[in-house]
């Protein structure tokens, strides 16, 4: 074999390279968990984030989280409406996101972990009661 087909052969290994990468990115951009899909919307709106993370520090509204092998409980001071994602860095199809109200005199969130893997987490709850809106964003280990 010659220099010349040596050359050709290395540039046909390189393109395939490239071409295995650029179908590869293809394939992971829908579920990279650090990408936001309303990015922008996010930051126009900003400012309603941090007044409601104020309000949790400021009314000592922050919730109390505790985590069992087959839940995780988390606590409210006032009964309210909540909406609560977590999200997974490592794969955002293991993302959990519900909706609803508190139960319970003791206003309650229950989360049933059995399903998920463990590792760490986001927690984004965001919950309105009395008029004000409230947001707590965390790391959790699960």
């Amino acid at each position: 074999m010659n220099w010349g087909t040596k050359i050709v052969m290395g540039m046909v290994a390189f393109m395939m390279f490239i071409v295995t990468m650029v179908i590869y990115m293809f394939h992971v951009h829908g579920r990279d968990a650090l990408i936001e899909e309303n990015y922008y919307e996010k930051g126009i709106n900003y400012n309603a984030e941090y007044n409601a993370k104020q309000n949790v520090l400021n009314d000592d509204a922050t919730p109390k989280i505790i985590i069992t092998h087959a839940q995780m409980v988390i606590q409210l001071k006032d009964s309210a409406q909540y909406e609560l994602v977590l999200m997974r860095p490592a794969n955002s199809n293991d993302d959990v996101k519900r909706k609803g109200n508190t139960t319970g005199t003791s206003n309650l969130i229950v989360v049933d972990r059995t399903k998920m893997p463990s590792g760490m987490w986001f927690i984004n709850l965001s919950w309105r009661t009395g008029g004000k809106t409230y947001l707590f964003k965390n790391n959790i280990t699960l």
